[in-house]
């Protein structure tokens, strides 16, 4: 059966961009509505302003995420993105920052201390700063990790793997066991003619090829067969006889 609700699952935008664009001021480079949602990409240097405001005055009382993304073609690579929600409203609101690989971001962690956790997932895959955080260390992985995973130009191979290490009781780095010359991955389909020696190749290339049949055997009369008189008079038979 069926269960109706007069509210609706989320209450309309009508009016709410424009509302906290002005209310923002100078604060706000751009607001737009896209995918359903309230996008407004903000002043940097000026974040905890923005957040406070929306928090106090907006009633977008929680925080549920902090984000990240990369797009290495501009010169402010990183944007920082805020998931806010507004329990009374019934609203979602996002909010963006641009910053660099050195430019940190101030700290959300006077406004929610859960932002902490949250800068920390974003340093780590983006490497992110965030000025203020208390405790920005990686979170999710290795302390001596090299990198930051997330990022667009990160490599995706390499010469060396880690695992977690049971007599040292810590992560440890190792050279990949891998033959080098495995390396080489052109993924051609060796259906449609590789130009080199496919393993296993080699071998065939060195076999001789068997002799041709000059006549081929077969047995026109029985005594081609090889087998017997007995063979041959047993293979008369109907098939439905028995011995």
């Amino acid at each position: 059966m069926a269960i109706l609700h007069s509210a609706p699952r989320y209450a309309p935008f009508d009016g709410v961009k424009d509302t906290l664009a002005t209310a923002l001021g100078d604060l706000v480079i751009e607001a737009k509505e896209e995918h359903g949602e309230i996008v407004l990409l903000v002043v940097r240097e000026r974040i905890q302003d923005v957040l406070r405001t929306l928090r106090d005055e907006h009633e977008y009382q929680q925080l549920m995420e902090i984000a990240g993304a990369d797009y290495p073609q501009r010169l402010d690579r990183f944007e920082v993105v805020y998931c806010l929600l507004s329990l009374t409203r019934n609203h979602r609101l996002i909010v963006k920052v641009r910053t660099d690989e050195s430019t940190p971001v101030p700290t959300a962690t006077t406004l929610w201390p859960v932002a902490g956790w949250l800068e920390r997932e974003v340093y780590d895959m983006y490497g992110v700063l965030f000025a203020g955080n208390p405790d920005l260390r990686r979170i999710l992985t290795d302390y001596g990790f090299q990198g930051h995973p997330f990022r667009k130009d990160f490599p995706l191979t390499g010469y060396v793997e880690l695992r977690y290490s049971e007599e040292d009781q810590r992560v440890v780095y190792e050279p990949v066991r891998l033959a080098q010359d495995l390396r080489q991955f052109d993924f051609m389909s060796p259906w449609e003619g590789a130009d080199y020696v496919l393993p296993g190749d080699e071998k065939a290339a060195q076999a001789a090829a068997p002799a041709p049949v000059a006549t081929p055997k077969d047995t026109p009369t029985p005594a081609h067969t090889g087998a017997g008189a007995a063979a041959n008079k047993e293979a008369t038979k109907p098939s439905g006889d028995k011995a």
